[in-house]
């Protein structure tokens, strides 16, 4: 059976771009943490307000955004998306005006309110484009193209943002990528696509989350993925502090081996999107998670090059379980007798970036108290709940 059919190649290739788009602005956000500690002199919980700000807009959005492509289409959400995170990224410029905190704090918030639009758009989208058979295969192969845009994103905050940090260096770096982001969105808005517009004449939304509460593969879903991103974003916001720490480098150059973790992380999920043709994906993920605790341990327990490749094989081990889980989760509803119910399930599954903005303010303030290496016994747990969601996924709920 094909993953992808010859009708929808070029739909599947222009919505897989977007993946990369928003892992730039994840990976690049990721890097401000270290830059915004050296140029204000903040402690470890302040800088991940970055992160509070970043994905507590996925939460708020996400719903939302839900709601505007079933009554539009998905390519009104991907142009939506697009002018939001462009808008975001060009108000760099007027916050490094002012010098304010704040106001980037608030530029962060729109830039991810676009990222967010985009996501819950694109995910569903290409979960749709065939057989329901090959669905989560086909979303790992979109997801497959999230860490090229990570990678770029870390490049360029290697040699733009780190390597002379200043608020200028940041703003008129993420400024430019606002420039990129309006020439793509123009290109979307002229490209032809499916308009996917939701034709159900359910709009009952308090039907809808009631048949999604009472699904416990997709409530499941959401729970993991909400641990997951949490274990994800602090993995990566605090790898350079980290390598800085265990091998005394400067933030240029600590930022290498954190473009190592990601280039790790892209090249895994390649493997893990194959292994998928002859291993059931929740067992795939509950191999990733096992490792990834395992690794994790190694991090909190050893010291020097030891405890940095260990961290390194963190992002290679977990690089299957965003697209996994939401595959998962989101197969049972689409499966089901209710698949109208999609739209609203995947800004569920969108809405539960939110761990992001709340578990790593958590591992900031167990830097802080007790040092970075004993920190990442927070993401440690947050493998051990996917962990568990892997082990209570039945074979039948599963898209492979």
């Amino acid at each position: 059976m094909k993953v992808i059919e010859r009708k929808n190649i070029l739909p599947f290739v222009l919505v897989t771009s977007l993946f990369a788009l928003w892992g730039l602005a994840n990976n690049m956000t990721d890097t401000l943490l270290a830059a915004f500690k050296r140029i204000m002199d903040m402690s470890d919980t302040q800088t991940s307000f970055i992160q509070m700000a970043f994905y507590g807009a996925y939460f708020c959005i996400a719903l939302p955004a839900a709601l505007f492509i079933r009554k539009h289409s998905y390519k009104s959400g991907v142009i939506l998306g697009l002018i939001l995170y462009a808008l975001g990224a060009i108000l760099f410029l007027p916050a490094a005006e002012v010098e304010s905190y704040a106001f980037y704090l608030i530029a962060i918030y729109i830039m991810a309110a676009g990222c967010s639009v985009l996501e819950t758009t694109a995910n569903p989208y290409i979960m749709s484009m065939g057989s329901a058979d090959t669905a989560t295969r086909r979303l790992n192969i979109a997801q497959s193209f999230n860490p090229m845009g990570s990678i770029l994103g870390i490049i360029v905050s290697k040699y733009f943002i780190l390597k002379d940090i200043s608020l200028y260096s940041v703003s008129g770096t993420y400024a430019a990528v606002g420039g990129v982001l309006l020439v793509i969105m123009v290109v979307m808005l002229f490209a032809r696509m499916p308009e996917g517009k939701d034709v159900s004449n359910d709009t009952s939304l308090k039907a809808t989350f009631g048949r999604l509460v009472k699904n416990k593969h997709y409530m499941g879903g959401v729970i993991a993925q909400f641990f997951y991103v949490g274990a994800q974003i602090g993995v990566w916001s605090f790898t350079i502090r980290l390598v800085m720490k265990e091998l005394g480098y400067v933030e240029a150059q600590a930022a290498t081996l954190y473009l190592i973790s990601i280039i790790g992380f892209c090249a895994s999920r390649f493997i893990y999107t194959w292994l998928m043709k002859y291993i059931e994906p929740q067992r795939l993920l509950l191999i990733g998670a096992i490792l990834s605790t395992t690794c994790s341990l190694i991090v909190i327990f050893s010291a020097g090059w030891i405890a940095v490749i260990a961290l390194v094989l963190v992002s290679v081990f977990m690089s299957l379980m965003f697209p996994t889980i939401y595959g998962i989760a989101l197969g049972s509803v689409t499966q089901s007798e209710h698949a109208d119910d999609t739209k609203i399930g995947a800004s569920g599954l969108i809405m539960a970036i939110l761990g992001g903005a709340l578990i790593t303010p958590v591992q900031g303030m167990v830097s802080d108290a007790a040092g970075i290496n004993i920190s990442y016994v927070v993401p440690m747990v947050c493998f051990v709940v996917v962990m568990i969601y892997a082990l209570s996924s039945r074979p039948t709920a599963v898209n492979q």
